[in-house]
């Protein structure tokens, strides 16, 4: 079982990662090929920017606000180098935060993203979402045969897991931005819940737990899985991904990202 640590003020600090009992070779060795062969490193860089931007305009659809992240997304079909990818991200990224204000009440707003430290509230929660999803996608991909160091649109790192990193581009719209203005809206989480400082404003204990509980509860909701056809976990959701990327590395079946069709 993986254990994740956070620190004082809820950042993500290091994991426990237990020895590895699911182990494939050729998994490894195909994982390695796929990112060492540039054209097949590209193809699920791009995959991977795919998921997440149709995932956000679902979540800005459901909200019924007009966006412009496919105009930005068709800048994809030209890129050849991984930098590419990451700024046609980094650009989407930017302009979905711009609209997220217009879905979050008065004195809530983002504008714009913040990090170490998050300057207002919706910075800290997503600052905080955001490890979480990291973590447990993590953990999912312990639960296969997926090395973790070994990543696509991400760059491998001595110091991570940045195979999380990758898999979390397309669950963190689902499951960290819809609960955040799940959240808000409903008033669940308020002033009293954050710590403020002249440069920074973070989650106290008492708001810390509140998402926790709701972000676990979240992760064990079901959806009807159209190609299973039966229920499955928003949890299971990611581990299914994994398992999708599993497919493509070994040549039986095309990535496609996962997308919210609701």
């Amino acid at each position: 079982m993986p254990i994740h640590f956070f620190n004082y003020y809820g950042f993500y600090d290091g994991s426990f990662y237990p020895r590895e009992t699911l182990l494939s070779g050729d998994l490894l060795i195909k994982q390695a090929e796929n990112y060492l062969d540039h054209e097949k490193r590209i193809v699920i860089a791009g995959k991977f920017v795919e998921g997440a931007a149709h995932n956000m305009q679902k979540v800005l659809s459901y909200y019924k606000i007009e966006n412009g992240i496919g105009e930005i997304l068709n800048d994809l079909d030209s890129c050849r180098e991984i930098t590419e990818f990451m700024n046609v991200e980094g650009r989407i990224r930017a302009h979905y935060y711009e609209k997220m204000d217009l879905i979050l009440p008065d004195g809530y707003k983002m504008e714009g993203r913040s990090r170490r430290p998050p300057e207002n509230m919706i910075n800290a929660l997503m600052s905080f979402g955001n490890s979480l999803i990291y973590s447990t996608v993590l953990s999912e991909i312990y639960n296969t045969q997926l090395n973790p160091t070994i990543s696509y649109l991400h760059e491998p790192s001595e110091r991570r897991y940045s195979l999380a990193l990758d898999l979390s581009e397309i669950f963190k719209p689902i499951l960290v931005d819809r609960l955040i203005f799940y959240l808000i809206n409903k008033k669940m989480l308020q002033k009293k819940d954050f710590e403020h400082d002249l440069n920074y404003c973070l989650l106290n204990d008492q708001g810390r737990k509140k998402f926790i509980k709701e972000y676990d509860e979240r992760l064990k909701k079901t959806i009807k899985h159209r190609k299973l056809n039966r229920k499955v976990s928003y949890r299971r959701l990611i581990r299914l991904e994994a398992y999708k990327l599993i497919k493509h590395l070994i040549g039986s079946e095309e990535y496609k990202p996962f997308v919210m069709w609701w």
